[in-house]
């Protein structure tokens, strides 16, 4: 996925998750320390949006474990404005501190920040298919190609796991999000249309295969 929001407030973790995802984000929502380091190292994210008070356990907790194992961006955002905490939070590896309440155009910006420093490479290529990430675009066997903007991110994914079985439940997630109502006839029929873009025979795949019980393969 994109982005793992961490948020005990659900009508504030609702809101920022509708904005991100009108901004082509995909986002999946936990309202507690223990749910969200469970979705991080079940799907992992490209940038936490992180609370510092939750039911359960301290967000700085939470920002302790994910540094433990990896650089993913981390913004905190709390109500805890104190001198103290922000360089708790900082020093533990956070790459912002916000105060709230903040204004949503200001979070979207520095997301969008975000995401244009650590994940700049905006073309993707792979043989006869190109990518552009910064105006999602799609070429495909040389011609200009409309794709879905879940069709685009499935493919994008794909491709950036080259060679490795990603499982149907993973794909789900990433794509459509962790709380999302798809069911896997969804994933199915976007992998179909997507075989009828670039396979020989779609009906016998040798670029986008099928993992029988599992999942699919880019090769």
């Amino acid at each position: 996925m994109d982005i793992l929001i961490v948020e005990d407030d659900k009508d504030m973790a609702a809101l920022l998750t509708d904005f991100l995802r009108a901004e082509g984000y995909s986002v999946s929502a936990a309202d507690c320390a223990e749910k969200g380091i469970c979705l991080y190292e079940r799907y992992g994210a490209k940038l936490v949006v992180l609370d510092v008070n939750l039911p359960d356990k301290s967000g700085f907790t939470v920002c302790s474990k994910i540094r433990d194992t990896a650089d993913t961006p981390i913004l905190i955002v709390s109500a805890r404005t104190s001198k103290e905490d922000k360089l708790s939070g900082l020093e533990l590896g956070a790459d912002d501190y916000i105060e709230k309440p903040y204004d949503i155009d200001i979070m979207l910006a520095k997301i969008r920040g975000i995401f244009r420093r650590r994940y700049s490479q905006d073309i993707v290529s792979d043989g006869d298919i190109t990518l552009n990430r910064a105006d999602r675009t799609a070429v495909i066997k040389g011609q200009q190609t409309e794709l879905t903007a879940k069709e685009f991110d499935l493919l994008l994914l794909l491709i950036e796991n080259k060679g490795k079985v990603l499982k149907k439940e993973y794909l789900l997630n990433a794509v459509w999000g962790s709380d999302s109502l798809s069911e896997p006839q969804t994933l199915n029929v976007h992998i179909s249309r997507l075989r009828s873009r670039f396979e020989a025979d779609p009906k016998k795949p040798k670029r986008l295969l099928t993992v029988w019980g599992v999942g699919y393969k880019y090769v």
